[in-house]
C-alpha cells in the first residue's frame, strides 16, 4: 500500500465539493493512511461530521475549543505527528485565509501552526468565475510562493450548470497526488520521453496485428517519473488506461505513427524509456477495403516489411538523451536482453519474459548494462516503476 503508515490531516472547507471528499477518505484509508478529519463550519453544511467519522474511523475535529484533547490545543496537536495535511475541497474563502495567515477556526489555524516539515497540498474547488478572479489568482499565485501545494483544479460541469476551471480534482487523482507529495525527488528538473503500450498494424481497414501488451508497466514507468518530479511526455499505443495525473499524452496506433510521435518530441529530452511493445512488421500490402471471405476458401497473402527501430533511431541521434529500453522475451531472456542492449546501443535495458506478465498488475524485471545483470524481484508494477526510476536517476548522476 503507498500510503502505509502515513497519517494524513484532512481538512473540509465548504463546498458541494465535500461528497468527494467522502470517496477520497476511503481511497487514503484503502492506500494505507490513517485519516483524520478536520472540518468547517461551512463544510458541515455540504456533509455531517458523522458521514466522515464513519468512513475514516476517527472522530471529526469541528471547533477549535474541542475539549477532547488532554490540553485543549487541538489546533497544535493534530498536526504534530501527521505527515501531510490535506485541505479538499478547499475554498476561494479558504485560500484567502492560506494567503493571509488568518487564524479563525480550528482549520485555518491548524495550517497556520502546523510544523514546516508537514506539507501542506490544497485542491481548489469553486465555480469558473470565482477560480478567474484576479483576486483568487493573486492569492493562489501567494500560496504557491509559500510553498503550498496546488493541486488542480479540473476543467468541466459544474454544480451550478456553469462549465470551466475550477472543478476539483476526482479523488483517485488527488490519491495519486497525495502519493506522489511523498516520494523523493530524484528526477526533479528532467525531461522524459517515454512510450507505452501496444501497436496496432492494419490488415484492412477492420482488422491488424497487434500484441497482449497491456500498457500496465509503461504508465506505471510515467507516473513513477512524474512523482520523482520530472516533466513526462507519454507516447501511448492502443490503450483505455487513464493517464496519469500530470504527464502529457500523446495517442498513436501504429508503429510508424509512434516512431514519428517520438522523434518529433525527443529534442530537448534527458531520458528516453521506451516501454512499449512495438510490432517489429508492419504488412506491406494491407488492403483498402475489407478483405472478404471467398467461397472457395482462398487465403490472402499478407505481404511483410519492416518497422522502423524507435530506440535504436533515438540513441543514434548526436545529442540523444539517457536510453533506457524494454525486451520482452518468452525464452532465453538474459542472453536475449544482453543482445538486444549491445545492438540496441543503450546503457540500460529491463528485460522480463513477456507472455507471463502482459496484462497483469504485477512484473519481475531484470536489469542489463554494461557491468551484466541484475534481478528486480517479482512486485506490484507501480512498485517496480519506482525502483526503476530510482536506478535511472542514479545513473544520471
Amino acid at each position: 500500500m503507498d500510503l502505509a503508515g502515513k497519517r494524513i490531516v484532512l481538512g473540509l472547507s465548504g463546498g458541494v465539493a465535500c461528497y468527494k471528499a467522502a470517496e477520497l477518505t476511503r481511497a487514503l484509508i484503502r492506500s494505507g493512511a490513517r485519516v483524520q478529519v478536520v472540518m468547517t463550519d461551512a463544510a458541515e453544511h455540504f456533509i455531517t461530521p458523522v458521514t466522515m467519522q464513519a468512513l475514516s474511523g476517527q472522530p471529526v475535529y469541528r471547533s477549535q475549543w474541542d475539549a477532547r484533547i488532554d490540553n485543549n490545543m487541538a489546533h497544535i496537536d493534530l498536526t504534530r505527528d501527521a505527515d501531510a495535511l490535506v485541505i479538499a475541497p478547499c475554498s476561494a474563502d479558504f485560500i484567502f485565509k492560506l494567503a493571509h495567515g488568518a487564524c479563525d477556526d480550528l482549520l485555518s489555524t491548524l495550517c497556520v501552526a502546523r510544523p514546516a516539515s508537514v506539507p501542506l497540498l490544497v485542491a481548489p474547488a469553486m465555480n469558473v468565475e470565482m477560480w478567474l478572479n484576479p483576486a483568487t489568482q493573486r492569492n493562489v499565485a501567494r500560496i504557491r510562493e509559500d510553498g503550498i501545494r496546488v493541486l488542480g483544479p479540473g476543467a468541466g460541469e459544474q454544480a451550478c450548470g456553469e462549465t470551466g476551471m475550477g472543478r476539483m480534482l476526482e479523488p483517485e487523482q488527488l490519491l495519486a497526488e497525495i502519493i506522489a507529495a511523498f516520494q523523493p525527488k530524484v528526477l526533479a528538473g528532467k525531461r522524459v520521453l517515454l512510450t507505452a503500450g501496444p501497436t496496432f498494424e492494419p490488415i484492412d481497414p477492420v482488422r491488424g496485428i497487434t500484441n497482449l501488451s497491456s500498457g500496465k508497466m509503461g504508465f506505471a514507468v510515467a507516473r513513477a517519473a512524474r512523482e520523482a518530479g520530472a516533466e513526462v511526455t507519454l507516447v501511448a499505443g492502443p490503450t483505455a488506461l487513464a493517464t496519469p495525473s500530470g504527464v502529457r499524452r500523446i495517442d498513436v496506433r501504429s508503429a510508424r505513427e509512434m516512431h514519428e510521435a517520438v522523434l518529433s518530441q525527443v529534442d530537448g529530452k534527458d531520458v528516453f524509456i521506451a516501454v512499449a511493445a512495438v510490432a517489429d512488421w508492419r504488412v506491406a500490402n494491407a488492403s483498402a477495403q475489407k478483405l472478404k471471405k471467398t467461397a472457395a476458401g482462398d487465403v490472402p497473402s499478407l505481404q511483410f516489411e519492416q518497422n522502423p527501430d524507435i530506440l535504436a533511431s533515438v540513441a543514434a541521434l548526436p545529442a540523444a538523451p539517457y536510453c533506457v529500453g524494454f525486451a520482452a522475451e518468452s525464452e532465453n531472456l538474459l542472453q536475449y536482453g544482453e543482445e538486444k542492449r549491445r545492438r540496441k546501443k543503450v546503457p540500460l535495458l529491463v528485460g522480463n519474459i513477456g507472455h507471463a506478465t502482459f496484462g497483469s498488475d504485477e512484473n519481475e524485471l531484470v536489469l542489463f548494462d554494461q557491468d551484466g545483470h541484475r534481478h528486480l524481484p517479482r512486485a506490484a508494477k507501480q512498485a517496480l516503476a519506482r525502483l526503476l526510476v530510482a536506478e535511472i536517476a542514479a545513473r544520471l548522476a
